[in-house]
């Protein structure tokens, strides 16, 4: 057993259904007062369960029906993602093509709000009928595209919202979240996440008080140096936030005089040795990406993980409580 690490602190859960009440008390128990300030409440192995982009295995993804049925299913928090339309509305959408997933095409930041407004965000989201057929139940049922403000309204005010810009120039989407958290007074209940260093260090410069993850360069150089050198370089400091995933497919790359080689592996970069580094100068919190399976989910548990993102969290939540009954025989 790993010892005790702090965990997400403001909010309470959703209540508990019966299938599932054990591992979610677990949870609930860890949750305190305030989500920015994070001080240990109660020890607790078993990470918080957070429904990447509202659940995509579930329900379409980023969409308000996502966002609820995903806490339905057991979800503590919930991951969201965000871009800008061409007039300066932030709405939830992930994909680079608004014809990845809905009835219309083209990039988002090239439409403006009202044409953005009259599309399915579930045109094409499909799932097998009892006789195996693909089907897309939305189709006939539309759901839009919702705004950020639109999201957070709908969401429990004591629900911890990951949120990860994703788009870029970045400083158009980083003055429009802005706008919205400012008039919604919603700092203290939203955490920000990018791939991009620009968005997070932006909004660092216009809002002190933003609460950020560390950048994703960060945390993957910290875990290479861990996993092929051995070395634990400037842990990162009291107070960070780091989310990478658990399992990566990675390329490594070997330069010859001659050429280089090119090797595809699975990066199993989640080490103990890797865990104690990045909490060796105090509270730092670790949230691990792509967990699926039961499997996954007791490794990061072990390791010490804060929180676990998955597509499913019907499904994990099923497979839980499915293995629950095994472990007490």
């Amino acid at each position: 057993m790993h010892s005790a690490s702090p965990r997400f602190n403001r909010f309470a859960a959703p209540p508990a259904r019966p299938e599932w009440t054990r591992l979610a008390a677990a949870g609930v128990a860890a949750l305190a007062l305030v989500f920015g300030t994070l001080t240990p409440a109660v020890a607790s192995a078993t990470p918080l369960i957070v429904a990447h982009r509202g659940g995509t295995g579930d329900t379409p993804e980023n969409t308000v029906q996502a966002f609820t049925n995903a806490l339905q299913n057991g979800a503590q928090a919930l991951w969201m993602t965000v871009q800008v339309t061409r007039d300066g509305v932030p709405v939830m959408y992930r994909p680079a093509d608004l014809s990845t997933l809905t009835d219309g095409r083209g990039k988002l930041a090239d439409i403006d709000y009202a044409d953005v407004h009259r599309l399915n965000a579930g045109f094409a989201f499909s799932r097998k009928d009892t006789n195996g057929q693909t089907v897309f139940p939305y189709r006939d049922h539309p759901l839009p595209i919702p705004t950020l403000r639109e999201a957070l309204a709908a969401v429990p005010a004591n629900v911890p919202v990951l949120l990860d810009m994703k788009q870029t120039p970045a400083a158009p989407l980083v003055e429009a979240v802005i706008k919205v958290l400012d008039e919604t007074n919603a700092w203290s209940r939203v955490r920000l996440y990018s791939t991009e260093a620009e968005a997070t260090d932006r909004l660092r410069a216009r809002r002190p008080q933003a609460q950020l993850f560390e950048s994703r360069d960060a945390t993957r150089s910290r875990l290479v140096a861990a996993a092929l050198a051995g070395r634990c370089d400037a842990p990162p400091a009291p107070g960070t936030w780091a989310g990478i995933e658990l399992h990566r497919q990675v390329e490594v790359v070997e330069r010859f005089t001659l050429g280089e080689g090119i090797s595809k592996v699975v990066a199993n970069w989640w080490t103990p040795a890797a865990v104690q580094c990045f909490k060796s100068r105090g509270d730092v919190h670790l949230v691990a990406f792509g967990v699926e399976t039961p499997q996954d989910f007791e490794a990061a548990s072990q390791l010490g993980f804060d929180a676990v993102m998955t597509d499913s969290p019907a499904r994990l939540r099923a497979a839980l409580a499915n293995q629950a009954p095994s472990a007490s025989k």
